[in-house]
């Protein structure tokens, strides 16, 4: 292993700050990441002569073949050779998903190789901004298209999945695996997450109200424009007194579960398995990629949706946050299985968190400097299946102690949303049209 660790010295230097503080720029995310990963046979690797050959093949054995994920890689090729040989559209975005789902984990991966470089602070704010790249590339994607609705529908999808499936599932399990074990998790976590869920909650509910409660639609469409766009600068201006208190002022809220787990593991030799520079790279790579993908499934998904014979509001919701965050939401469960309930916690709801409160103000911000009219004005279903969603994960987090029937019941709720948007049959076009009508008909009961 000396021979390999060579060439990174003379890429990067020495390491920046102790073996303590390099684990502690590690998340949740990471660490519920870290458990689809392989350790690397480096035995004929390490028996190359050329250093440089030998340093490029080390780093392709880790980044391709260092996930248990990485049978998936292939699709990313078939996609690619799919859509430029016209195969069948459906068939592009099968493949363009299933290709995102090993490259979300590896963007994982290659942030938390940087932060062992950059310090745990820029480490922290690095995994902060990477950590929901896939959702804010497909977004933009969506966006410059102008399918403003897709764009909701999966921000939306990836929100209740988190808080919902990944977290249902998390709680169901670990309460199956651990019927004999009292399962605690800290509240402290979970409290300030609740928190500002019910923030970006009232900031999603706001522009709806104000359009219901006005004279028409055409009346109150720039003034919700413009209370969402507002919000839309609270949110961020949460997140980032969010970042600050998570990384800076109550660190250590963070710190001792972090350094409890990884001491009993025993990960506190851990050391990184690239260099500085080379991660970059691949990150940069890897983000290239995922946009190409990202682009493929936004430009596919309507046609998906008229040969499957499902609606987009489903696809959007349902199928994409469950296959493109499938390793992170693998990560959490297995986590749960062994009773590590805090970075189960740290999954779910620190991902729901940074979609709310930075990923769709981010969105609506582009949207504005794009010239685009995206505000957070979703309609009454979608709205009301975040609000119900939220409380009831608010609820079960309340006591700080856990058992299998909370996430039932939280499963129970998926199902339920999920069976809804799947009979759902509104076209993209129509919903504007429908949420209007909606909105003319609870005006009128409410006027009488």
């Amino acid at each position: 292993m000396a021979s390999l660790q060579e060439p990174w010295q003379l890429e990067n230097g020495n390491l920046k700050g102790s073996s303590k503080e390099i684990r502690h720029g590690r998340t949740a995310h990471n660490m519920s990441s870290s458990s689809l990963r392989k350790k690397s046979d480096m035995t004929l690797v390490s028996k190359v002569r050329y250093g440089m050959l030998r340093q490029f093949l080390t780093n392709l054995q880790e980044v391709i073949l260092g996930t248990k994920l990485s049978v998936l890689f292939p699709a990313i090729p078939l996609a690619v050779v799919a859509e430029c040989y016209g195969f069948g559209r459906p068939w592009v975005f099968a493949l363009s998903l299933l290709g995102l789902t090993p490259l979300a984990e590896r963007v994982s991966f290659l942030t938390e190789q940087i932060a062992y470089y950059t310090g745990s602070t820029v480490g922290g704010l690095l995994n902060a901004t990477c950590g929901n790249v896939t959702e804010l590339i497909i977004a933009i994607f969506a966006l410059s298209q102008y399918k403003i609705d897709v764009v909701k529908y999966s921000l939306l999808g990836s929100v209740l999945s988190n808080m919902l499936l990944v977290l249902g599932t998390s709680l169901f399990c670990g309460g199956v695996a651990n019927l004999r074990k009292e399962q605690k998790y800290d509240r402290r976590q979970a409290d300030v997450n609740s928190l500002l869920l019910l923030l970006a909650l009232l900031c999603h509910s706001l522009p709806l109200l104000f359009r219901m409660g006005g004279a028409s639609a055409a009346v109150t469409a720039d003034p919700t424009l413009q209370l969402s766009r507002a919000s839309s600068i609270v949110m961020l201006i949460a997140y980032l007194s969010y970042l600050v208190f998570q990384l800076f002022t109550h660190r250590q809220l963070f710190e001792a579960q972090e350094e409890s787990e990884y001491d009993e593991n025993g990960l506190s030799e851990e050391a990184p398995v690239i260099g500085f520079w080379s991660g970059f790279i691949w990150l940069v790579g890897m983000t290239a990629v995922i946009s190409l993908l990202s682009e493929y499934v936004v430009e596919t998904i309507e046609d998906a949706s008229d040969s499957w014979g499902i609606s987009v509001s489903f696809i959007s919701i349902i199928l994409l946050p469950i296959v493109g965050n499938a390793a992170e939401h693998a990560g959490a469960i297995i986590f749960a299985f062994k009773n590590k309930l805090d970075i189960s916690l740290g999954v779910a709801l620190g991902s729901a968190t940074q979609i709310s409160l930075f990923v769709v103000p981010l969105c609506v911000l582009i949207a504005w400097i794009m010239g685009i009219k995206m505000d957070l004005s979703f309609n009454l279903l979608e709205t009301g299946s975040l609000a119900l969603s939220i409380i009831a994960v608010a609820f079960t987090l309340q006591d700080g102690t856990s058992h299998y029937m909370k996430g039932m019941v939280l499963l129970l709720l998926y199902i339920v949303i999920g069976a809804c948007f799947f009979i759902s049959k509104t076209p993209l076009n129509q919903v504007n049209i429908t949420n209007s009508g909606t909105e003319i008909a609870i005006e009128k009961i409410f006027r009488a």
